[in-house]
């Protein structure tokens, strides 16, 4: 089954850093995830860069058993004077 890894807001939206999510695309995987825990964690999607393996993907990429796909948030910040 692949492994979702949750990053930032992702990670709050998710209530995890990480879970084992079915599904044999990008797309489904992320479905199920919303599936799972709402709006919340569709809003971050909307918005997030979503990587497979390391790699940038796309919703029709094929997942692999074991696979991991990382939710990144963008992030904001820097230096405050």
């Amino acid at each position: 089954m692949p492994r979702v890894r949750y990053f930032a807001q992702a990670r709050e939206a998710a209530g995890t850093g990480a879970e084992d999510v079915p599904g044999a695309t990008v797309a489904e995987v992320l479905g199920a995830a919303v599936d799972r825990h709402g709006e919340e964690l569709q809003a971050v999607l909307a918005t997030a860069a979503v990587w497979l393996d390391g790699e940038p993907c796309g919703p029709d990429d094929a997942v692999a058993e074991g696979g991991e796909v990382a939710v990144l948030p963008p992030v904001s910040g820097g230096f405050a004077r």
